[in-house]
């Protein structure tokens, strides 16, 4: 079984490419991007060892149809996806922050909580409230977008405007465009029987247009609960039953790897490469509803570049 962990094509038209922590895009000419999920897998910002299989593929083909399905709420970046494990679309200048919204409070909006914590990207929390409680209304805790090999860092939408990151109006619309996204989300993630918990959107610019870029409400994006034993587990105060790349974080802290410096990845040994690909393969069936089938990986690379070229030489 063959993983693809490094790309290094040189597509028609390719001006540049940016190797990514788990997606490769090349940009092709000024106008077209075509990006790549490979099977990289990171967590705590450390890409890990091992490539897991059909994981880029998964990815690209959840991202694809959460694309497709809202279309209606802002136009997005996606033309086409000529492979498994390709998307190409519009090049957009992106916004230097990403938009995270979360519906309840887990992760590390309830570590920075259960320190103390009341004041999250400006925005005030109450007293009292519990691991996994859902919040009134969805909040946006925003993101500085940071370069390669640093941490992005929790701002304000007040900061973000003063910095001049993002104007007040086009931020407005980053907002608008959030909600309705999370609210979209959200309702598709319902009918499959699932809480779409806290997610991230990465919007771009492009002719004095606001285009929604990178991918949407997968796994490696977004944190889902099941729906079925929620309130009872959240009543009892127990850990709820998640569809994220949660299991992979839990996996590498029982192993003593927090991605702090002198730690050591642990032997990913072949038993957990294919267990994490199972896991991914259960995520991609519960989220989309459709039954995964698994690309041949007897050639990925040129699978991958024959069927890109074909797909950028009808752009000519």
């Amino acid at each position: 079984m063959k993983t693809l962990v490094r790309t290094d094509f040189n597509f028609p038209g390719q001006k540049s490419v940016y190797h990514g922590k788990v997606r490769d895009v090349y940009t092709i000419g000024d106008e077209t991007l075509v990006m790549v999920a490979t099977d990289r897998i990171s967590a705590f910002d450390v890409v890990l060892p091992e490539g897991i299989p059909y994981k880029g593929q998964m990815l690209n083909q959840i991202a694809a149809k959460f694309l497709d399905a809202t279309t209606d709420i802002c136009p997005n970046w996606k033309q086409s996806v000529p492979d498994p494990m390709v998307t190409a679309g519009l090049r957009c200048e992106g916004y230097p922050v990403e938009m995270i919204v979360r519906g309840y409070l887990c992760g590390s909006a309830w570590r920075a909580y259960k320190s103390g914590v009341r004041r999250i990207c400006g925005i005030s929390l109450p007293d009292g409230m519990r691991e996994n409680e859902r919040f009134p209304e969805p909040i946006i805790t925003p993101t500085t977008k940071a370069e390669q090999g640093l941490h992005d860092e929790d701002i304000s939408k007040e900061e973000i405007i003063r910095q001049g990151l993002v104007s007040e109006v086009e931020y407005a619309v980053l907002e608008k465009y959030t909600m309705e996204l999370f609210k979209r989300g959200s309702e598709m993630a319902s009918g499959r029987g699932l809480i779409l918990v806290d997610t991230k959107y990465e919007f771009g610019r492009r002719d004095g247009t606001i285009y929604l870029i990178d991918e949407i409400h997968t796994p490696d994006s977004s944190r889902y609960f099941y729906s079925d034993g929620y309130e009872e587990r959240f009543r009892k105060g127990e850990a709820q039953r998640q569809l994220s790349k949660e299991f992979v974080r839990e996996w590498l802290m029982d192993n003593g790897f927090q991605g702090k410096p002198a730690q050591s990845v642990p032997e990913m040994t072949p038993a957990v490469v294919e267990g994490i690909s199972e896991r991914y393969i259960e995520l991609f069936e519960h989220i989309t509803g459709e039954r995964f089938i698994k690309g041949d990986t007897s050639r990925l690379l040129s699978r991958i570049e024959e069927n890109t070229t074909r797909y950028l030489a009808q752009l000519t």
